[in-house]
């Protein structure tokens, strides 16, 4: 059986500015949970924030991501959860033109993906488990689009901030990314004179905090 739910809303555009200048890893000092752990870019380096686009699809049958990504619009970010199939790819070279053809921004997948030189060349960002040369089939079994996904230990709904750079991804409810990218700049900020001192021979375990507890 095939779902296909409506695209979800566009992310704001400020939002999209905002973390565009910031770090995932920075986030990463700030809450544990919404990465994708174990995934990485087949470039680097590499930065991207748009709205997410969900697939789900059983194992070997790729048949929604090629529906799917045809709907993509300027700005979407395809994200793949396979069910589990970490070997198998779902995303080659042709999938990856039509998506920058479409002006999606990225895809971030758990799962393979294979065409390693053409996709490269495409310049079109991709997160995964790797390149495999095992891929899925047009089988038209079943799959969900824009449905609540999990990716690589991440909970994924249709319309979440995808927020990626070289370091990794973070999916965001829309809510609670507004404002964050002027949170982030300020503590990636303070790090700036402590890089002075430090320079100087200061201590970053003084910064840190790390001194407090030095027997």
């Amino acid at each position: 059986m095939f779902v296909v739910n409506d695209m979800p809303e566009p992310i704001d555009d400020r939002i999209v500015s905002e973390l565009s200048t910031v770090c995932v890893s920075t986030l990463g000092h700030m809450r544990d949970h919404g990465f994708a752990l174990g995934l990485v870019p087949n470039r680097r380096p590499v930065r991207f924030v748009g709205t997410a686009v969900t697939v789900r699809i059983p194992h070997l049958d790729s048949t929604a991501v090629h529906l799917a990504v045809d709907m993509l619009r300027p700005g979407d970010v395809l994200v793949v959860d396979q069910s589990g199939d970490h070997q198998r790819s779902c995303f080659g070279g042709l999938v990856s033109f039509t998506a920058k053809a479409r002006g999606a921004v990225g895809a971030v997948l758990d799962g393979s993906i294979n065409d390693h030189d053409e996709t490269l060349a495409y310049d079109f960002p991709v997160f995964s488990r790797g390149f495999s040369p095992l891929t899925t089939r047009i089988a038209g079994v079943e799959g969900a689009i824009n449905v609540p996904v999990t990716v690589a230990g991440a909970v994924v709904n249709p319309g979440d901030v995808v927020f990626a750079d070289s370091d990794g991804v973070a999916f965001l409810r829309p809510a609670d990314a507004v404002g964050l990218g002027a949170q982030l700049a300020a503590k990636e900020n303070a790090e700036i004179p402590a890089r002075e001192s430090i320079a100087n021979g200061g201590s970053i375990a003084e910064f840190s905090g790390a001194a407090a507890y030095r027997p």
